[in-house]
């Protein structure tokens, strides 16, 4: 008798429990996004990227040789201080290499400013800087703007020249060299009169599969380059992705890419040969969004808001920043329909029993 009244138990237990699944699912959409709002002076922060192992977002400086860390309260602490480094250069694209524990950076300097341009990797443990590759330009005659950067399982770096439209390759002993030059990213239409027609190549992201994803901020097209050999095909996408810069990837493979302006949600179902802008997001423009981050311990999505649009002008001064959580909204209600089917299922199943029970009794 007490193994027949345990297992009696079970499908109310079910139902139960299937009730408070819905109820938290509920409760849990309804409440506001996270947003961090932090205090530096003139940081204009460009990148944004989370450290798991910290369990703290880390941002770069657009007017200052400096990286913070920014904890989920907005306590703001400087982690590098490059001293060696011009005090007005900017750091630009950041990427942990969760391999080796190093912080790579991209460094670059605007005029007045001698030309440098350089991938910066330092120890995560120590702050120490444990090389500085130059990063160089034969061919063009183009001051080149080193941009973003991404790293792959054995430590090399892959980094865009907006202006020069390649990508160079740092390998993890601090080795530089031009990677791909491929055609394909200067055959693609460019509107000359858009405020964002001289930055080309921008973000980019590693896929563990063994390529990189690349968006192009004047042509709004994707690329997708194999990280062996640096041959490149253009990805074709339902819509362009205009004035993209930050590009970040989810655990189970959605890409998220930013512009000042959208932020959009895009899958692919072949590799990347082709793929779809499933859901768009509205951004704050006057905060001008600039990078975004995944946190891959629940695959939440935070875009930055560095303002890189005033600090691009020298005369502006900020001290105000934001992290912000974006949501979509397709993807909320497909998790609620899920929700809905299982509890469906679960008081079907409940009364199917009841029905049982009561032609036992009879």
């Amino acid at each position: 008798m007490a193994s027949v009244s345990v297992s009696s138990k079970t499908p109310i237990l079910l139902f139960f429990s299937l009730l408070i699944l819905l109820f938290s699912v509920g409760s849990t959409t309804a409440t506001n996004r996270h947003i961090i709002n932090f205090r530096s002076t003139n940081l204009f922060p460009e990148s944004i990227v989370w450290d798991p192992s910290a369990q703290h977002f880390l941002v770069s400086s657009l007017r200052h040789p400096t990286i913070h860390a920014v904890s989920d309260a907005g306590v703001v602490e400087s982690l590098i201080h490059d001293t060696d480094l011009p005090a007005n250069v900017s750091i630009g694209g950041i990427t942990i290499d969760s391999v080796n524990r190093r912080l790579l950076a991209v460094i670059h300097a605007s005029d007045p400013l001698p030309q440098i341009d350089f991938l910066a990797a330092y120890d995560l443990r120590t702050s120490k800087r444990l090389f500085l590759a130059p990063l160089t330009d034969d061919v063009n005659s183009d001051r080149p703007i080193a941009n973003d950067v991404a790293v792959d399982f054995k430590g090399n770096a892959f980094i865009t020249n907006s202006a020069g439209n390649f990508i160079w390759k740092v390998n993890d002993k601090g080795e530089p060299s031009i990677f791909s030059r491929s055609s394909i990213f200067t055959s693609q239409h460019v509107e000359p009169e858009k405020l964002y027609s001289f930055c080309g190549l921008n973000g980019i992201t590693y896929i563990s599969k063994g390529y990189l994803l690349v968006v192009q901020s004047n042509s709004g097209k994707m690329f997708k380059v194999d990280a062996d050999d640096g041959k490149a095909r253009l990805v074709l996408l339902n819509k362009n992705l205009t004035a993209a810069d930050g590009i970040a990837v989810r655990d189970d493979g959605v890409v998220v890419v930013v512009s000042h302006h959208t932020a959009w949600l895009l899958k692919s179902d072949d590799s990347w040969g082709e793929g779809v802008v499933y859901d768009e997001i509205a951004l704050d423009v006057k905060k001008f969004a600039s990078g975004v981050a995944v946190r891959n311990d629940n695959r939440r999505l935070y875009v930055l808001y560095g303002n890189v649009d005033e600090g691009m002008m020298g005369n502006v001064e900020r001290e105000e920043f934001g992290i912000e959580e974006i949501e979509s909204e397709k993807e909320s209600a497909e998790e609620k329909i899920w929700i809905y089917i299982l509890v469906g299922f679960g008081l079907a199943y409940f009364m199917y029993w009841r029905f049982q029970m009561g032609q036992l009794r009879d």
